[in-house]
């Protein structure tokens, strides 16, 4: 679904409502407090009453829309906008295309999509992998004065997996030590992996041993020598993905905090790895009536 037939599809709240019940209800509403079947709309209330416990509830309870005062119309835009936009679009944007009032509304709006594009329970990957990371922040004072680009810079750190031809993964990470390395390895790569493409930093050869990856299944690239590619063994294409990363940070949000930095990385996975997925707006509608209510002052609030 592109913008146009989203315009044309979902003019007005009642057929936004709508289509969340068939989504959400697909075999007929149901009561989320007993799961009763025998429910009766409350038209003007734009509720339902259940006739076995009594409850009153809407479409939203329970979902990320819980206690929203935007329209439906605003939110079912701003998804598509998030979800189509290649490198990602600012709450700035949103709220200047969108008519949004203040952009505090615009920015709680767009990180409560994100929170909703977190995947969960998602495969362990296999076949040929590519892992590196990166560094994301601002210029380090000295910076290649005093050969300050990358390790040793008070950057944050991203740690990326990606599949060939498949999915990415990408991490906020606190360090590159190799019992970090070797958690992201345990938790996405299958034991059965064919191949994992890394460069020549000292850490992986003990995160692949500390995750149960034989050498054989490790191939490296000796970036410090100016060697960058023999074959198919290479990093290019997870490299790839942090430069897309990258250039959503500087030309799309401009400013990323750390403590946020997570969620976008999650943004950017969803979409690159439903880049194909011709369901994609309706894929995302499904995860915002799934997810949890994030409320304003538990997104704003200080890391402990």
């Amino acid at each position: 679904m592109n913008l146009s037939e989203l315009m044309r599809a979902f003019s007005d709240e009642s057929k936004c409502r709508a289509y969340l019940e068939s989504l959400r209800w697909p075999s007929g509403v149901t009561s989320p407090h007993c799961k009763g079947a025998k429910v009766y709309r409350l038209v003007k209330r734009d509720q339902f009453l259940c006739a076995s416990c009594e409850y009153q509830f809407s479409v939203t309870v329970d979902t990320i829309f819980h206690d929203t005062h935007l329209p439906f119309v605003t939110w079912f835009l701003a998804t598509i906008l998030l979800c189509e936009a290649k490198k990602g679009m600012s709450a700035c944007q949103i709220q200047r295309s969108l008519g949004i009032k203040t952009y505090k509304t615009a920015w709680y709006l767009c990180h409560r999509i994100r929170a909703a594009m977190l995947e969960t329970g998602k495969p362990k990957l296999d076949g040929k992998l590519e892992m590196d990371e990166t560094y994301v922040g601002g210029k380090t004072k000295g910076g290649k004065a005093k050969g300050l680009t990358g390790r040793g810079t008070d950057k944050e750190i991203v740690i990326g997996i990606r599949q060939r031809n498949g999915d990415l993964r990408m991490f906020h990470a606190n360090d590159v030590k190799a019992g970090t390395i070797a958690r992201f390895i345990k938790e996405n790569v299958s034991k059965d992996v064919d191949v994992i493409f890394t460069d020549d930093f000292a850490s992986y050869p003990f995160a692949m041993e500390r995750a149960g990856v034989p050498r054989t299944r490790h191939k490296t690239m000796n970036h410090s020598k100016g060697v960058y590619a023999i074959g198919d063994i290479h990093t290019n294409t997870i490299e790839n993905a942090f430069s897309l990363f990258k250039r959503g940070v500087r030309g799309t949000w401009h400013h990323v905090s750390a403590k946020h930095l997570a969620s976008y990385l999650d943004e950017m996975c969803f979409r690159f790895n439903n880049r194909k997925n011709p369901y994609l707006f309706r894929d995302t509608v499904l995860k915002l009536i799934s997810s949890a209510n994030l409320e304003y002052k538990e997104l704003t609030r200080s890391a402990a």
